[in-house]
């Protein structure tokens, strides 16, 4: 027989055991949270922002300033708001830097584009052998030291007759400049819909109308924000046209890009300095692209985040 079922009276206590407590966060607590990280992250992009604002803000000033008021206050406000030292300096030499500046832009920047652009829809696009090895070989250009390639550089142009000329540095940049724009591109191509390229083939488009036409015209974010890179860095580029801008003889003119030209302002001006003149050349060469990245700041942040999608 089976022993009879004991059922507890209403005296009996439930056995006890160690007590389990649970740590509860409650709303408030991850509000308070993220009221901390908020007020942190923005102060921390305050304080970022003001590091940067700052020297521009000292630049632009010192070049209203004399020699005197340069050496004072660093921010104080100049006494005379005369644009007088700003054609002092373009008339310096300047004038003829930037416009030599404006001319490798206008060529190497697009040629850039162009052929980046195209490898790059190729490798993201097509299936064939050695893609990844090829692609891989324009990644590893990026990481390749400008410094390590300047003397073969240097005797390439030079066999080609193309030392001192427009052409050998618009060639040059553009080798200089296509492994970004390759990685960036590639990634960007990556994101579009495959069904858009599919159809056009099925509707009969060549491949190269299907990449001008269709597709070209979706990556114009990723364009874009490559775009203001390279021209970014293209325009600051201060190595390799001191290497590859020199006059060969006395005959040969100077071809001097921007930031050639800067360090030959100031080399000019010797013991009897001019800072507000160097001060607005150097202004002159920051505003074009400071509008130009402020003109296209939201292209290049959807650019950007369209290109980290995958």
């Amino acid at each position: 027989m089976s022993a009879p079922l004991k059922t507890a009276s209403p005296g009996d206590s439930a056995p006890t055991g160690p007590a389990v407590t649970k740590n509860r966060t409650g709303p408030g607590d991850e509000r308070g949270e993220g009221v901390v990280l908020n007020v942190f992250s923005h102060g921390f992009l305050a304080l970022w922002a003001l590091m940067i604002v700052l020297p521009l803000l000292w630049l632009i000033l010192s070049a209203f300033k004399t020699d005197a008021q340069i050496g004072g206050s660093a921010f104080g406000w100049p006494e005379n708001w005369s644009l007088d030292v700003f054609s002092r300096a373009w008339d310096k030499g300047i004038g003829d830097y930037f416009l030599n500046t404006v001319i490798v832009l206008v060529f190497s920047v697009p040629l850039t584009m162009l052929f980046g652009s195209m490898a790059a829809y190729v490798l993201a696009r097509y299936q064939f052998w050695g893609n990844r090895l090829l692609y891989f070989f324009f990644v590893a250009g990026a990481m390749f030291p400008v410094f390590l390639a300047l003397v073969p550089l240097f005797f390439m142009v030079k066999r080609l007759d193309m030392l001192n000329s427009y052409q050998g540095l618009i060639l040059v940049y553009v080798a200089y400049s296509l492994p970004f724009t390759v990685f960036f591109m590639h990634a960007f191509f990556r994101t579009l819909p495959t069904a858009v390229f599919e159809a056009a083939i099925l509707d009969g488009a060549s491949h190269t109308r299907t990449f001008f036409q269709v597709m070209l015209p979706m990556a114009k974010p990723g364009l874009i924000s490559v775009g203001i890179f390279n021209t970014l860095g293209q325009w600051n580029q201060y190595i390799l046209p001191t290497v590859l801008m020199q006059p060969q003889s006395g005959d040969d003119p100077e071809r001097y890009v921007l930031t050639q030209g800067l360090v030959q302002l100031q080399q000019q001006q010797g013991y009897a300095s001019d800072l507000p003149v160097l001060f607005a050349g150097v202004t002159i060469a920051m505003v074009p692209m400071l509008v130009v990245y402020l003109s296209f700041q939201r292209q290049v942040q959807a650019g950007l985040t369209s290109a980290t999608l995958k």
